[in-house]
């Protein structure tokens, strides 16, 4: 615990370490703003100020923006406000790039149910450190007019660390508090505090709290400091159930003696931080609150982003005009979805009754909005329309103007469908579609909306679907499987070999690509692919690796050799193929299967580059297990069966791991998540070395040969012109290519996997380019 600071210096390292941590989430969002539209990043002009601060305060405006469902026009508006000269650029087409790729960073400061409270504090952030003219209304009103937004004046944001002064007290730990107090309560205290089981639990709350804080050194303080209240409460608790009535008096003073510090000292300093710095640390705190931003973490990670034109205000994306032809054509006209991190519903309006209210809708809450029971009976039946039972058709005189309410259908049993009641109730609105179908086939948008949830149906929802989740999940890791068997169970599957994402995405047929005229037979040999005889001794020499009878010393030699022999095989065919007749790349489609399948999924893309192979995650809901491999046959076979040995070997050693060195109070599936993250950076790492002793001697080899009618080019240089192949193959069927999100984990395993992944001895696989970071479809 932090007694260093119980001398007065609290305040002033309290106060420094919320200006560092400030400082460096603007320059965060200011690096998003930079990578993600940095043609907007180069228009923002110098008269802001610093560029880094006008730059994260932009990004945080267009977060809001896109949180409260404006139009993009709004957004353009207000960036043409802010850039002199704007009418040169096209900011529409940047506002809507940017709104589009806000959610696919993953930063939780922009999404929606946080974008708000970031907003204000980067405006805040921004003004503080803008030079003064000397007329601060002036100042204020040109400021409010530029950013098109009320900029917070200075207040108790500004120095929470002074708050408890209005109670005539000053920010210290509760070691420092109690030292005014009496004696005998003084002691005791102090002795509770310092004794090793408080310190011991004080430490191990704070760090299930930690990962949570994003890196806030003043939001870890006050964690502490109530952390170590809540051990005297819990120490006083005890204590009272077995003492005598005099015992419990003095006990009950402690009691008045801590809340005393936690109403007067820490409180204030809460009440007094932004609004977002006091979500993230509530957010921190086990319980409700953390588990539902872990939960849309990873539902939000699930979801297939939509492309720029998703973000038109005149017209319907792609995807969304062909999805209302399908449903139109079945009968069907509602359905829901999530544009970047804002749930949306959509609706085909078919009657000049439906348009009527459509038009009229005011986007007020009322109880005619969202309709979602909660509870185990009854639920919202599937594919209620917006419109049902507000208007009797056949009586004329019915009001046509009613609010259209959302019909929310769920399954209590359905991860995506909670997680989506969850979205709602989080964020407290929804975006509504009004779409219209018109004879030729074309789909206009006839209006745009935010609907509004009530605030007590917004709190029920969210306690309802947070004790549905945790009971099919009770830890959030685990949600990416079930929202995966959801998917599954409710879609007809292709086979592993079945395409990689369809024609939206040019994904593959199936089966590896052939050069036309060629029979399988011809393939294989063409290719280089094992041969039966060396592909059946390979798999033996993994077996007996992969058996837990056998030592360590002697799993390395299987596998070893086993590697060995395909290394040597691989670079074989490389020379012999570049001699005669040159045998082109191929493609094939991998699954990979849960437990742990984002591990799984990685691992064998990582091996894939490490052996001359490119890999590409297709993307789309019905490709999220599977990894769409490109390269020479021989090669992707190779792929194949070492991933097969090490996918074992990673599961079987996170099982070891995770008994023998997880820490005391870490979560188990968080833990092993860090150590295979650790375990196959390790084992690519060995990889590549082991290929360059590979290619070194296939390299002395040809230099011994020199002069001889088969030397033909360099090692080097066919390997090369292999690789280039590869990688046109790959961009021919995938000419648009984004990078894969930023791995993120919570344990602590992940050094402990980097050194197993030194025993798991992967032998000299083939492997020749620098690793590359995975890749999805763009």
């Amino acid at each position: 615990m932090t007694d260093g600071y119980a001398d007065g210096s609290s305040a002033e390292w309290f106060r420094q370490a919320r200006r560092d941590w400030i400082a460096g989430r603007i320059d965060d969002l200011a690096d998003m703003l930079e990578a993600a539209c940095t043609g907007l990043y180069d228009l923002l002009p110098d008269d802001l100020g610093n560029r880094r601060l006008a730059a994260a305060a932009t990004l945080a405006r267009v977060a809001a923006h896109e949180a409260r469902a404006e139009p993009v026009a709004e957004t353009s508006r207000m960036l043409e406000r802010l850039i002199p000269g704007s009418h040169r650029h096209d900011l529409p087409g940047a506002a809507r790039e940017l709104r589009s790729r806000l959610a696919a960073w993953g930063e939780p400061a922009v999404w929606s149910w946080n974008a708000a409270a970031w907003e204000e504090l980067a405006l805040w952030w921004w003004r503080r450190h803008q030079p003064r003219t000397g007329d601060p209304a002036r100042e204020f009103a040109e400021w409010s007019s530029r950013w098109s937004a009320e900029i917070p004046w200075n207040g108790d944001i500004d120095e929470p660390e002074q708050a408890p002064r209005r109670h005539g007290r000053t920010l210290v730990t509760p070691a420092a508090f109690f030292a005014s107090e009496p004696e005998p309560l003084r002691l005791l205290a102090h002795a509770v505090l310092r004794s090793p089981r408080t310190v011991a639990a004080v430490e191990d709350a704070v760090l299930l709290r930690e990962e949570h804080l994003q890196g806030a050194g003043h939001l870890r303080w006050l964690a502490e400091q109530q952390a170590s209240v809540d051990r005297l409460e819990a120490w006083r608790r005890v204590q009272q159930e077995s003492g005598s009535e005099a015992t419990r008096a003095f006990l009950a003073e402690l009691s008045e003696a801590v809340k005393r510090y936690a109403t007067l000292v820490l409180q204030p300093v809460v009440d007094a931080l932004s609004t977002c710095e006091r979500a993230v640390l509530d957010g921190s705190r086990p319980g409700p609150h953390r588990n539902a931003a872990d939960y849309l973490d990873t539902f939000l990670d699930w979801q297939v982003q939509s492309d720029d034109d998703a973000w038109r205000d005149e017209a319907p994306s792609a995807d969304v005009a062909r999805r209302a032809r399908e449903l139109r054509e079945r009968g069907e006209t509602t359905w829901q979805g999530v544009r970047g991190s804002v749930p949306v519903w959509y609706h085909i309006v078919t009657s000049p009754q439906e348009k009527a209210a459509a038009l009229a809708y005011s986007g007020r809450p009322s109880a005619s909005v969202v309709r979602v029971r909660t509870g185990d009976d009854d639920v919202t039946v599937p594919g209620l329309s917006l419109f049902e039972g507000l208007f009797d058709e056949s009586d004329e005189s019915a009001d046509w103007y009613p609010d259209p309410g959302i019909g929310v259908p769920y399954d209590p049993d359905s991860a995506s469908d909670l997680c989506a009641l969850l979205a709602l109730a989080q964020l407290g609105h929804a975006r509504l579609e009004f779409l219209t179908v018109h004879a030729d086939g074309t789909v206009r948008t006839l209006r745009a909306v935010r609907a509004q949830v009530r605030e007590d149906d917004a709190k029920a929802y969210r306690r309802w679907a947070l004790a549905a989740l945790a009971e099919l999940a009770p830890d959030p890791e685990d949600l990416a499987d079930l929202i995966a068997r959801d998917e599954e169970e409710g879609t007809d599957q292709p086979d592993e070999t079945s395409g990689a994402g369809g024609t939206e995405h040019g994904g593959s047929d199936g089966e590896p690509s052939t050069e036309p005229g060629g029979s399988s037979a011809d393939r294989r040999t063409a290719n280089g692919a094992l041969p039966p005889e060396l592909l059946g001794k390979v798999r033996a020499l993994l077996r007996k690796a992969e058996d837990r009878a056998a030592t360590e010393e002697e799993a390395r030699a299987f596998l070893a050799k086993a590697t060995e022999l395909m290394a040597k095989y691989g670079i074989e065919q490389a020379m012999l193929h570049d001699l005669d007749a040159p045998a082109g790349p191929v493609d094939k489609v991998v699954g990979v299967h849960p437990p742990y399948a984002k591990e799984m999924r990685r691992l064998l893309s990582w091996i894939a580059e490490a052996m001359r192979c490119r890999s590409v995650y297709p993307g789309g809901k019905a490709n999220r297990h599977r990894v769409h491999l490109f390269g020479h046959e021989g090669d992707i076979q190779a792929v194949e069966v070492l991933f097969a040995s090490l996918r074992l070997q990673m599961l079987d050693g996170a099982d070891r791991a995770d008994r023998a060195h997880r820490p005391v109070g870490e979560d188990a599936r968080a833990y092993k998540r860090s150590w295979m993250l650790g375990f196959i950076r390790e084992v690519t790492d060995r990889v590549r070395a082991a290929q360059e002793a590979a290619r070194t001697e296939a390299e002395h080899e040809q230099k011994a040969a020199q002069g001889t009618e088969r030397a033909g080019r360099s090692v080097a240089l066919v390997l090369a012109d292999r690789s280039a192949l590869v990688e046109a193959r790959l961009n021919d069927r995938y000419p648009k290519l984004g990078k894969a999100r930023p791995t993120k984990f919570k344990g602590t395993g992940y050094w402990q996997g980097r050194v197993d992944g030194r025993r798991a001895d992967i032998g000299g696989p083939t492997v020749v380019p620098e690793p590359r970071s995975e890749q999805l479809i763009g």
